[in-house]
């Protein structure tokens, strides 16, 4: 798995075949106009500068930071190499390796979604939830999940609590191939709670971005290729329906109460506008994994699972 030369792999869930891409990519591109600098106005494109793998780029609100969670080798490899960097808004790297598993003190596999509650940032890596201080970076603790086999976005609830997916996804020898684990967990902010499975089914077809808001829980899945939501009973109510062709990664709420998606099989990000409407918001990028969502700039944050790079695009 520490080969990320791009090849074909087929994730079977039931009778759902889905062609994965063992590669990595991402990339940033920026803003709206009265942002940060006139590039971010027409989109920041960053790169070369030391991204292994990235997956996932996450809004830091209250520092003002853009994490990006970079793999560094295998999505299953327990390599404990994986590192978060940190972005300011304006596209300059401040710190590459901020948070290191190459540090003596932190132990970071393969990280891909991350999510913030208060002080804590929450980073998912394999089969357990790792924490660090969203101010220093410095490791907090973490929580495994018994079963769970790829452990894959994160979002934190308006009640504080937290959810995650598994791709229900393990190494094969072709490269990747189903488990069977897929699901979807609650963790509810409470210390006397140690959460469970909200859903847990193959019919999730490989749950992969999550977001949350206090009338839905929505959920992309990237084997099967559909939005849907999930209720607090686990039940799944389609929003776009079935295409595994699509290949879906991240999602995220916007301001207006819309959605924007992307899509590896259409090499795009996708916009819903609060009445459903959905249109291609940007093409032509390779391979857009977890993207992130800037609220005070109205900015999309995409990573490209492939380029070791990270664009930043206007939402609207």
């Amino acid at each position: 798995m520490s080969d990320l030369r791009p090849s074909r792999i087929r994730v079977r869930h039931g009778n759902v075949a889905a062609p994965l891409v063992a590669a990595v990519m991402i990339a940033c591109a920026g803003g709206e106009p009265g942002g940060d600098t006139a590039a971010a106005a027409s989109g920041l494109d960053i790169g070369n500068v030391g991204f292994m793998t990235p997956e996932s780029v996450l809004h830091d609100s209250v520092s003002d930071m853009y994490l990006v969670s970079n793999i560094n080798g295998g999505p299953l490899d327990k390599d404990d190499n994986g590192f978060i960097a940190r972005l300011t808004p304006d596209g300059q790297l401040e710190n590459l390796k901020w948070i290191d598993g190459a540090s003596a003190d932190v132990t970071l596999h393969a990280p891909k979604g991350m999510a913030i509650r208060s002080d804590t940032l929450f980073v998912a890596d394999i089969d357990c939830i790792r924490r660090f201080s969203r101010v220093t970076g410095a490791a907090a603790g973490e929580q495994c999940i018994p079963g769970a086999t790829f452990l894959n976005d994160l979002a934190v609830g308006p009640d504080g609590a937290l959810y995650a997916t598994d791709s229900g996804l393990q190494a094969g020898e072709s490269g990747l191939i189903s488990s069977g684990t897929d699901a979807v967990y609650r963790f509810p902010n409470r210390p006397d709670s140690a959460g469970g499975a909200l859903a847990r089914s193959t019919d999730l077809g490989s749950p992969n971005g999550i977001a949350v808001e206090s009338r839905r829980i929505v959920v992309v899945s990237f084997g099967s290729g559909e939005l849907y939501q999930i209720t607090t009973r686990g039940e799944k109510t389609p929003i776009l329906p079935p295409n595994p062709a699509r290949q879906l990664d991240g999602v995220v709420f916007t301001s207006d109460g819309g959605m924007l998606f992307s899509s590896w099989g259409d090499s795009a990000v996708f916009r819903v506008a609060p009445n459903g409407t959905t249109s291609r918001l940007y093409e032509n990028l390779p391979t857009p994994a977890d993207i992130g969502y800037d609220a005070r700039r109205n900015r999309v944050l995409i990573p490209l699972f492939m380029d070791n790079r990270v664009l930043i695009r206007d939402a609207r």
